[in-house]
């Protein structure tokens, strides 16, 4: 029998966090959730970060994901804006690390490419994407839509973070004992190819 892989995926945002769950049964997709927490805008900022993290927390309680994703923050000219998307990521790294998940991070053109096929996709094509590769999945914001594609990226590309986290750590062990861990650390290559759009197809309708 398959294991089923429960993955959460989570666009971090101070205003609002979108969180996706689906489960991941050999090749295939299932949606199990969708949602977005939100923090007041008017409140301070040390209450905004509490209030993501308990609904993070909360969610990861509720459904049990055994791996988290999340995308990376992207620098834009506003520096304030920055550091507080830094700081609500910090948040969505936080909630699955304290709750023993191991967390893999992605940017954002990786993501689209991995869903949509084109690494600078709008928000509405990963929605109509996301829509079309799950029809049974509902989702209450772009966020929400959003968290759901880094779920699926996680999916189609999680075998080859393992195998990297893994090589990294034996890697890591051989220098510590005298050996060549830093060259093989960066000898080693992983499998992070792109999947075609049949091929994603068919992971998440369990037809490959």
């Amino acid at each position: 029998m398959k294991q089923t892989i429960r993955i959460i995926g989570i666009d971090p945002g101070l205003r609002r966090t979108g969180w996706g769950v689906v489960d991941m049964s050999g090749t295939r997709l299932a949606f199990v959730a969708s949602g977005t927490v939100r923090s007041d805008d008017g409140g301070a900022l040390c209450d905004r970060l509490a209030a993501l993290y308990d609904g993070l927390v909360a969610v990861i309680s509720k459904h049990g994901p055994g791996e988290a994703a999340v995308e990376h923050t992207f620098v834009n000219r506003d520096a304030g804006a920055t550091l507080k998307l830094g700081q609500a990521r910090g948040i969505a790294l936080l909630a699955p690390a304290k709750a023993g998940l191991k967390v893999a991070e992605y940017a954002p053109n990786m993501v689209k490419k991995s869903v949509v096929g084109a690494g600078h996709a709008q928000k509405g094509q990963i929605r109509t994407m996301v829509s079309i590769l799950m029809p049974k999945a509902t989702f209450d914001s772009d966020d929400a839509a959003d968290a759901l594609a880094i779920a699926i990226c996680h999916a189609h590309h999680r075998g080859s973070v393992v195998a990297q986290a893994e090589t990294t750590s034996e890697a890591g062990a051989k220098s510590r004992r005298g050996g060549r861990g830093i060259e093989a650390a960066k000898g080693s290559r992983t499998a992070n190819e792109h999947l075609s759009s049949d091929e994603l197809m068919r992971l998440v309708r369990g037809r490959g």
